[in-house]
């Protein structure tokens, strides 16, 4: 299930341009892991140990109400995320729950290694620091949204950023993502997810396919949002 990648076996983006120094040592703490569809596979300490990069695949991270199950849906992680940056920062527990989207590969290094290189390393600091800041404005944006906007308005400004190459982690997102996940995404539950989407379909906005939406009329979707896309 796992193996250490002394041996490169993948290839991360967010590597391509840095200095070859730290490309071989950075590679040589990390080692792979797979995971299955519907896997939860981390604890809490876990991630007191370890730090991830979606090598493949999608996981997402959420938290649950127990008295009456409702999901909101946190963050789903897709090629070049990590996580879990709270744990990294504070060194305390963080208590969210993970699940695996779709069958996936990770990338795990030590955490102690990771703290290292934020404190002494040049390469790693500017890798991260825009990252952490990209989530900072993500949480930002959700709890935003949850407060100011009802769920149709939500899903139309989620369909945007879901065509949106600017956006850090909703850029096709909702590909192959089913409406009970849509609406753990938006905070709300699928039958009122279902119901956006029959009235948006009606105004001919998208149109959907299996677990594909597919945006049809992008300008009326701006105008109904009275937002523009970054250039």
């Amino acid at each position: 299930m796992d193996g250490n990648v002394k041996t490169r076996a993948y290839d991360i983006e967010m590597l391509h341009d840095v200095d070859k120094e730290f490309e071989a040592e950075f590679y040589h703490y990390s080692k792979t892991l797979s995971y299955a569809k519907g896997a939860s596979p981390f604890s809490v300490d876990d991630f007191l140990k370890h730090f991830y990069i979606v090598i493949e695949g999608r996981v997402k991270t959420y938290q649950i109400n127990l008295d009456n199950a409702k999901e909101q849906t946190i963050f789903v992680y897709k090629r070049g995320d990590m996580f879990d940056v709270i744990s990294l920062l504070d060194e305390k527990p963080h208590e969210v729950v993970y699940e695996v989207l779709e069958d996936c590969r990770l990338l795990q290094l030590p955490i102690e290694k990771v703290r290292y290189w934020i404190e002494n390393n040049s390469t790693f600091k500017e890798l991260f620091f825009p990252y952490l800041a990209a989530k900072m404005r993500h949480v930002e944006t959700l709890a935003s949204e949850l407060s100011l906007y009802d769920v149709k308005e939500r899903l139309m400004h989620l369909l945007l950023e879901n065509i949106n190459p600017h956006s850090t982690f909703k850029y096709k997102l909702l590909q192959n993502l089913s409406n009970s996940e849509i609406s753990k995404l938006l905070g709300t539950v699928r039958h009122v997810v279902e119901r956006a989407i029959k009235q948006l379909k009606q105004e001919k906005i998208i149109q959907t396919e299996r677990k594909n939406i597919k945006v049809i009329n992008l300008q009326k979707l701006l105008e109904k949002t009275d937002k523009m896309l970054p250039k």
